[in-house]
């Protein structure tokens, strides 16, 4: 597998081919910060519930969850008028929708496959 360096947020990180941090431990909320910007997404804090549950998530299961299960656990936190789809969680990250999800949360993407 190929991979890149870049610095981010004054940082020398590493990234697989598909643009994703080559290692879990190496995020934080600064360089999820960085990330966005650069795929063009200001983070709200509806950004950061579901960025904290898929980190959350995958620190348990080695995976993240599927965009069902994010709904479920935290759908109402995320739209508390109507019910939270999975539109409604596409919007949120407009350029992949979980895929981009895990790329800010730093999951490496061999294992986004459930997106």
């Amino acid at each position: 597998m190929s991979t890149t360096t870049a610095e981010i947020a004054g940082r020398e990180l590493t990234f697989n081919k598909e643009g994703h941090l080559a290692s879990f431990g190496d995020w934080d909320p600064e360089i999820a910060e960085a990330l966005a910007a650069d795929e063009g997404l200001t983070l709200t804090e509806c950004h950061w519930k579901v960025i904290d549950f898929l980190r959350a998530y995958y620190e348990t299961h080695e995976m993240p969850p599927s965009p069902r299960v994010i709904i479920r656990a935290i759908g109402e936190d995320l739209s508390a008028h109507v019910p939270c789809t999975r539109k409604h969680l596409e919007a949120l990250f407009p350029n992949g929708g979980c895929k981009q999800a895990c790329r800010v949360a730093g999951l490496p993407r061999a294992y986004c496959q459930s997106c």
